[in-house]
């Protein structure tokens, strides 16, 4: 079996999670990249990408974002259709000095009093979300629990008013789950026509919302993007836009897809469970760390070399594709003892489920680790018994480690 060429099919990421790790640790065993070609069988060469699956490959390349660039893309394996770029490119496929500028402008908002008032939020949310999973029972976990924590957060983050929460959801489902049969379109509607339907109605929902705060401003975080202003500069309505699209996706799916993960892995593994209720309050911060690692929520990022350059023993051409796997870096023999045992009290723990070390690394690491901490504690202090009741529907993307539906009961 070519493992290399089986990465850029659909079909590779519906096998069992075993199957895959098996690949990936084969692939780590070449000692060099793997170049995966979208047609193998073709007369003529197409475009194709280089596998960095070793973990020492990603943290290279995070460090060298001047050669490594995310543009014009860090989320898609083919360069972006014109209908989208539209849309796309925030600050996760751009590089300095834009990307430092747009960072620098969004970390303004994020003063102390804001983040103290996500984190009051989380307690809160939490706490009802758990009080409604008491008088319902056996349900479904993403849809009743992890999804409703991090879509109410940031939502309130943005001041997203509660009617555009099913649009929200349905818009970051869709643009996130490539290829999954569960998230499709009406029929004769081609894929990257949907996925510029949702971008639009994200783009259009936060003009009004930009277009409220400057008439009413508000305690939230669209205010304080519209207002932000450093060196005279403020961000412009489509980075505004490319912004929220890119807040709303990735605040919503990838702690949805961790929480999701958690409930599996604790049930599963009974020894850990134990092992963290022995003492939830020092082993939480760990187990959640443990969770990033092992399920690796985001799986890749695309990266594009601008010139040539030799990377531990390879040489890259200007114009290569190299696609990151942090999944697999996350299961490195060379970095981590046991790399396939979930083991919450792993130390250390450096994995790469934000992203690697550099300016890419995930803005909204902190964030999630707090979400991720509160639920889990909230869930495991009244819940103790809580657990998966079946194994989890998988989303079919290569892009995110997705669960669709887990049942739970307690």
């Amino acid at each position: 079996m070519t493992y290399g060429a089986d990465l850029a099919r659909l079909e590779f990421w519906g096998r069992p999670q075993a199957e895959r790790e098996q690949a990936f640790a084969a692939l780590r065993a070449t000692g060099r990249p793997v170049f995966v070609d979208y047609a193998p069988d073709a007369a003529q060469p197409v475009d194709g990408f280089f596998a960095l699956t070793r973990h020492e490959q990603i943290i290279e390349v995070s460090r060298n974002p001047e050669v490594f660039s995310s543009e014009p893309t860090a989320t898609s394996l083919d360069d972006p259709p014109p209908v989208l770029s539209e849309f796309t490119g925030s600050m996760i496929s751009i590089d300095d000095p834009r990307h430092a500028r747009l960072r620098r402008i969004v970390s303004r908002a994020f003063t102390p009093r804001m983040i103290k008032k996500f984190e009051d939020d989380v307690a809160l949310v939490a706490r009802d979300i758990v009080d409604r999973l008491v008088e319902r029972g056996p349900c479904d976990f993403v849809t009743e629990v992890a999804m409703p924590l991090p879509l109410t957060i940031i939502c309130a983050m943005m001041g997203i008013p509660e009617s555009e929460y099913d649009g929200v959801i349905d818009a970051t489902n869709l643009i996130i789950g490539v290829g999954d049969p569960d998230y499709v379109g009406p029929d004769g509607q081609d894929r990257v026509s949907m996925v510029a339907e949702r971008f639009a109605y994200l783009h259009r929902l936060m003009g009004e919302l930009a277009e409220e705060r400057r008439a009413r401003p508000s305690d939230d975080l669209v205010t304080a993007l519209v207002t932000a202003n450093v060196d005279g500069e403020s961000l412009t309505e489509r980075e505004l836009g490319k912004f929220f699209g890119l807040l709303v996706i990735a605040g919503n799916e990838t702690t949805r897809t961790a929480l999701s993960h958690a409930l599996t892995l604790f049930t599963d593994h009974p020894d850990q469970r134990a092992l963290l209720m022995e003492d939830l309050g020092t082993r939480l911060p760990g187990a959640v760390e443990e969770v990033v690692r092992y399920a690796t929520p985001v799986t890749w990022m695309r990266r594009t070399v601008t010139r040539e350059v030799d990377l531990l023993g390879h040489t890259y051409r200007a114009g290569d594709r190299v696609v990151l796997y942090y999944n697999s870096a996350n299961r490195d023999e060379a970095v981590f003892d046991r790399p396939d045992v979930f083991d919450i009290t792993r130390t250390p723990n450096p994995h790469v489920g934000f992203g690697g070390p550099g300016p890419h690394f995930c803005l909204g690491a902190h964030l999630a680790r707090r979400e991720m901490t509160v639920l889990l504690r909230e869930l495991f202090t009244r819940l103790p018994a809580l657990q998966a009741t079946a194994p989890p529907v998988r989303q079919r993307t290569s892009f995110i480690n997705g669960i669709s539906r887990l049942p739970c009961a307690f």
